[in-house]
């Protein structure tokens, strides 16, 4: 099976964006249904997602992917302490910041095992 395009990855990117943004912003008076149950763990698994679809979708500008997920989590953070509803937590931004990390090692850890792969002669 082939891996899908850079092109297919940036416009899931783009509208997982979109969708955290959205839900991090929206009054929600009970837990989203993917809630794991702890808030924390809710930012990190998004932000993981974030990662996974936007570090392959542009291999050579990683750095700049995780810092733009960085502000990403930062600019939901700022704006949720404008809402009346919804209050800024950076702890909730440190999640954010582990969730893309991780995302991070996944991502160089695929790469690694496909060199290494592509490096052996088949053994069929």
């Amino acid at each position: 099976m082939r891996p899908p395009s850079p092109r297919a990855l940036r416009v899931c990117f783009a509208l997982a964006l979109a969708m955290v943004l959205a839900v991090s912003l929206w009054p929600m008076p009970e837990p989203p249904p993917l809630h794991t149950g702890w808030d924390k763990t809710d930012h990190l698994a998004s932000f993981l997602a974030l990662g996974l679809l936007g570090l392959p979708s542009w291999p050579s500008q990683r750095a700049r992917v995780l810092v733009g997920l960085l502000f990403h989590g930062a600019l939901i953070e700022v704006l949720q302490g404008f809402t009346g509803y919804r209050q800024a937590d950076w702890f909730d931004f440190v999640a954010d910041a582990a969730g893309a990390g991780l995302a991070a090692l996944i991502v160089v850890a695929w790469r690694r095992r496909d060199l290494r792969a592509g490096s052996r002669p088949d053994t069929q």
